[in-house]
């Protein structure tokens, strides 16, 4: 054990990364669920509108091929502050727009500065925390998240209960942008200087903790075709089942405010049920790791992505708020028993060597069923019905998880877990 080590307290990343990321999750969660309210509003039709609440994932996909050569060339703080920023444009874009395509433009904006923030939060905790304690606060990161998430939406749903207008919630975000801005810039750098307990100041450099977060970052950019091209076999599997629950989560967070919108939800409401939703997620985030270290991955996967598949087919019969409600909670209940399933898998499946590549590659076949999750929907929402788009979604994941099945004790079974434990 290094002297850093036994320096080192998840406080020390506690003001860094814990409170810039809940800040800017906060005002995420505040704003995703209304998005596609709020196009709808500008006159955009149920198709459109969900296309619209999509560009924010596929923002996020684009952003992760620039993402690892910025954090790398900039470092994580200052490329946090930019991105930060980089939202803020992206809001105030989104508040002024007139019509879809200038609402289109700043919702993706959102989506790559939220790609960058992400990549550098992750490398930042990857160069600074000891291996000995980096999945605690990985997880910690996590639950951050998910905590922002579940806030958001009750922020938005008192915003827009105390003004009447659904794009007041943009200022949530651009406060909570200013906010995670300001700490970023007033609080002191963790990679720069560490006051240890001796009063000693100890530089990140000094033990190339801040470089190898940097590495992993640009390794992420520079080699991802390459990698996904050398473990095609994985990906094309696994990567297809990751993908599958990626769409499955990515649609819920577009086509759960759309079903609001057909059934005359207010605004309000929809993101106040949303939050209710978030709160029941954001609870099983523990529990859900408990089962995969207990019982294995496929305890944990295939439940969530039943859960998901059955809830998009039961969300098609929906004419109502009591049972938008339900099948809402439910949903909740089914994604937050998969917590923490996409990252567990990858860590699973990379190799120990020299993990960052793989992990580039398999988050970048996440992002992909992510982003194009909303595109379906809104196509085939355009061509059928919105009911259709819910039906084919949880045909989609009952496919993804027959594909579970088959593939997960065959790449990560449970016989391995505990032998490498």
């Amino acid at each position: 054990m290094t002297s850093g080590d036994v320096n080192f307290s998840i406080r020390d990343v506690a003001l860094a990364a814990f409170l810039p990321t809940a800040l800017f999750s906060i005002g995420e969660g505040a704003v995703i669920p209304i998005i596609p309210v709020l196009a709808h509003n500008l006159g955009a039709g149920l198709a459109l509108a969900g296309f619209i609440g999509g560009m924010i994932m596929v923002g996020e996909m684009i952003g992760d091929i620039p993402s690892g050569w910025i954090v790398s060339r900039f470092g994580e703080r200052r490329s946090m502050i930019a991105s930060a920023l980089l939202c803020i444009v992206g809001l105030v874009v989104c508040l002024l727009a007139p019509g879809d395509l200038m609402l289109t433009i700043g919702v993706f904006l959102i989506g790559l500065a939220t790609s960058v923030f992400a990549l550098a939060r992750h490398a930042f905790m990857t160069g600074y925390v000891p291996l000995r304690y980096r999945a605690r606060a990985l997880s910690t990161l996590g639950g951050v998240f998910r905590g922002g998430w579940f806030i958001g939406p009750f922020i938005s749903a008192g915003v827009i209960a105390l003004f009447g207008n659904p794009h007041y919630v943009f200022w949530v975000h651009i406060v909570m942008c200013v906010a995670a801005t300001v700490v970023l810039i007033v609080v002191p750098d963790p990679t720069e200087t560490i006051v240890a307990g001796r009063g000693e100041v100890v530089t990140a450099k000094a033990h190339g903790a801040q470089d190898a977060g940097r590495a992993e970052a640009k390794e992420r950019t520079e080699g991802l075709f390459r990698t996904i091209w050398s473990n095609r076999a994985v990906l094309t599997r696994m990567g297809t089942c990751a993908a599958l629950i990626s769409a499955l989560r990515s649609s819920r967070t577009v086509i759960l405010p759309l079903a609001a919108v057909a059934i005359g939800m207010p605004a309000a409401s929809t993101a106040l049920i949303i939050g209710i939703a978030g709160a029941v997620d954001f609870a099983l985030f523990y529990t859900s790791g408990q089962i995969m270290d207990r019982f294995g991955r496929l305890w944990s996967a295939l439940p969530s992505m039943i859960g998901l598949s059955l809830t998009h087919i039961a969300l098609a019969f929906v004419t109502d708020q009591t049972w938008f409600t339900v099948v809402a909670v439910v949903m909740a209940l089914a994604n937050g028993v998969g917590s923490g399933i996409l990252m567990t898998l990858g860590a699973d499946l990379a190799p120990r060597t020299d993990p960052a590549p793989f992990l580039g590659a398999w988050r970048f076949t996440n992002d992909a069923g992510q982003a194009g999750a909303p595109l379906f929907v809104s196509g085939v929402t355009a061509l059928f019905s919105l009911a259709a788009a819910s039906f084919s979604m949880g045909v989609l994941g009952l496919i993804g998880a027959g594909m579970l099945v088959r593939y997960v004790p065959r790449y990560v079974p449970k016989r391995r877990l505990v032998a490498d434990a």
